[in-house]
């Protein structure tokens, strides 16, 4: 049974993957628009590439519009194409976008150290610092949210706002059964699919592929919790699961709590950390929720979150 679970998994994240890297028809064009008529099928050029020597590692990078600096960190196995070329032109319209691989991951050659999310965070703060960014905004999914709320713990500094999307700060705070596959994922799993054919095409050695995948799982295998530090982050931060997430609404809830909710707004404000439950919206379906998270994320970068309730 559980092995079925497995296989079913790595489908739709094939399928997932294929889906975001394809364009959409031009009726969908315009029901993801939402309220800024954004678009997911312009082509975008990056304003600036490169490697930023962090860490020991060659870090691969793109730096996309003006405005205001965002950082988007990808999820486990991903790349900037995989996981971003539907997101980047919504965002770069009236941002600075700022997108990187991390370590293992497409152009960014892995290194003898062990993978980490600390590791992780350390070396977005150095890629930061390299293109001379005081401060940004950190926007992380999946694995990208556990690097993203080690960068607001260990570099408070250089985050003004923090995005997780389906992220978790502490091991357990995945649903059990999600926990428990971690252990049985391994390369032949995403044979043919999007992942291996970026791997290769990316110039890494196909032969290490299979390390490449137990490597990055190595970081959901041993336990963690970074519940007192996370809760202790100054800025303010949007936390948005799926309603059929891999991530316990109780988690994502007991974060908001620590950061001012849970209570009613109208008696007492708002606080200035946010969360959203995305309806119909899996772990892997997050990230084509684009007409629904793009909104919400802008309004809670833009606005000045002084917590006073709407009047009648």
């Amino acid at each position: 049974m559980k092995k079925h679970i497995i296989i079913r998994f790595t489908i739709a994240i094939a399928v997932a993957l294929m889906a975001s890297c394809q364009p959409h028809s031009k009726d969908k064009q315009n029901v993801s628009a939402g309220p800024k008529e954004r678009t997911t099928t312009q082509s975008i050029k990056p304003a600036e590439t490169g490697y930023a020597d962090v860490n020991g590692l060659k870090m691969y990078y793109e730096v996309y519009g003006q405005g205001k600096p965002i950082v988007l960190i990808h999820g486990s196995f991903m790349t900037i194409p995989l996981n971003w070329s539907h997101i980047i032109p919504l965002f770069a319209k009236d941002r600075k976008v700022i997108v990187a691989e991390m370590q293992g991951h497409g152009r960014t050659r892995d290194i003898s150290r062990d993978f980490s999310f600390e590791g992780m965070a350390d070396d977005v703060s150095g890629l930061l610092k390299h293109l001379k960014i005081d401060s940004a905004d950190i926007l992380g999914y999946s694995m990208g949210g556990g690097v993203a709320f080690q960068v607001a713990v260990r570099h408070p500094e250089q985050v003004r706002r923090l995005v997780i999307l389906s992220g978790v700060y502490a091991h357990n705070g995945w649903w059990p059964d999600a926990e428990a596959s971690f252990a049985s994922i391994n390369a032949d799993m995403f044979k043919g699919s999007p992942i291996e054919k970026q791997y290769d095409s990316l110039g890494n050695d196909p032969a290490h592929f299979s390390e490449f995948v137990k490597r990055v799982m190595s970081m959901d295998l041993k336990p963690y919790d970074w519940s007192k530090e996370v809760k202790n982050i100054k800025a303010p931060i949007f936390m948005a699961i799926g309603d059929a997430d891999g991530v316990q609404y109780e988690h994502a809830l007991e974060l908001f709590r620590a950061k001012g909710g849970g209570k009613m707004g109208d008696l007492h404000g708002l606080p200035k950390s946010r969360l959203a439950i995305i309806p119909g919206a899996t772990h892997i379906g997050m990230m084509q929720q684009t007409n629904v998270l793009i909104p919400m994320i802008d309004e809670f970068l833009d606005s000045d979150l002084k917590g006073t309730p709407p009047g009648f």
